[in-house]
C-alpha cells in the first residue's frame, strides 16, 4: 500500500458539522476532494490575514479530517493554550536550535497519521521567498503535498492536487502554475512563490 492509497485522520461528526455551518453562514463554499493519504503536508496558500485560520479550519473539518499546525511556543503558555492544541497546534520553540524537520519526519513515521498545515511565507506580509520547511518534511517523510487554498474573490476554501516530492524547480514550477490565480485576501501582500534554495 502506497502514501497515496491509504485513509486520512478523520474529525469528529460535530466537527465536520461545525466546519460546513461556519463556512455557510460566512458565504463560503468547499472545492475539491481530500487525498487518499495516512499523511500529508497541506500547504496554506497564500497567507495574508488572521482570517485564513478561521476558514482554513473550518474547512478542513467540513472535509472530514483533522489537522495539525505550528505555531510559536510563546502562544501555548497563555490561557487559550488547551484550546490550541485541542485545535491541532503543535508547539514550537524558535529559540532553540532544533532540527524540525527530522523530528516531525520521525513522528510521521511512526505515528497514527498527521495532515499538517504550513503557510511556507511564514507570514501574513509580503515575502520574496517561502520558507522551504514544508517541502523538506514532505521529502524526507516521503508524504504528498496537497494544495490548500482560499480564493478570497471566490469565497472558495479547496484543496488542489497532492502529489510526492520529486524534482525542487519541476515540483515549484507545479504549485506556481496553480496558485497563480489564486486571490488572497490582500492581494498585494501575495508572496512571491519560490524557495532561496532554487536560486542556489
Amino acid at each position: 500500500m502506497t502514501e497515496l492509497d491509504q485513509t486520512p485522520r478523520s474529525c469528529s461528526t460535530f466537527a465536520t458539522l461545525l466546519g460546513n455551518f461556519l463556512l455557510k453562514v460566512s458565504g463560503w463554499q468547499k472545492a475539491g476532494e481530500v487525498p487518499k493519504a495516512k499523511n500529508m503536508i497541506i500547504i496554506a496558500a497564500p497567507h495574508t490575514s488572521n482570517w485564513d485560520f478561521i476558514f482554513l479550519l473550518a474547512a478542513a473539518y467540513s472535509f472530514g479530517i483533522s489537522v495539525n499546525w505550528l505555531g510559536k511556543d510563546g502562544l501555548f503558555k497563555t490561557p487559550l493554550g488547551r484550546l490550541l492544541k485541542y485545535l491541532g497546534g503543535v508547539p514550537v520553540d524558535r529559540s532553540k536550535p532544533n532540527n524540525l524537520v527530522q523530528t516531525l519526519s520521525a513522528e510521521i513515521e511512526h505515528g497514527i497519521g498527521i495532515n499538517l498545515v504550513v503557510p511556507p511565507s511564514g507570514t501574513r506580509g509580503y515575502t520574496d521567498y517561502w520558507k522551504s520547511g514544508f517541502y523538506r518534511i514532505a521529502q524526507a517523510a516521503q508524504i504528498p503535498m496537497v494544495c490548500g487554498y482560499l480564493d478570497y474573490e471566490k469565497k472558495e476554501a479547496g484543496l488542489g492536487p497532492a502529489f510526492l516530492p520529486t524534482e525542487l524547480g519541476a515540483d515549484m514550477d507545479r504549485l506556481r502554475e496553480f496558485y497563480k490565480d489564486i486571490v488572497g485576501k490582500y492581494p498585494d501582500q501575495k508572496s512571491r512563490i519560490r524557495l532561496k534554495e532554487e536560486d542556489n
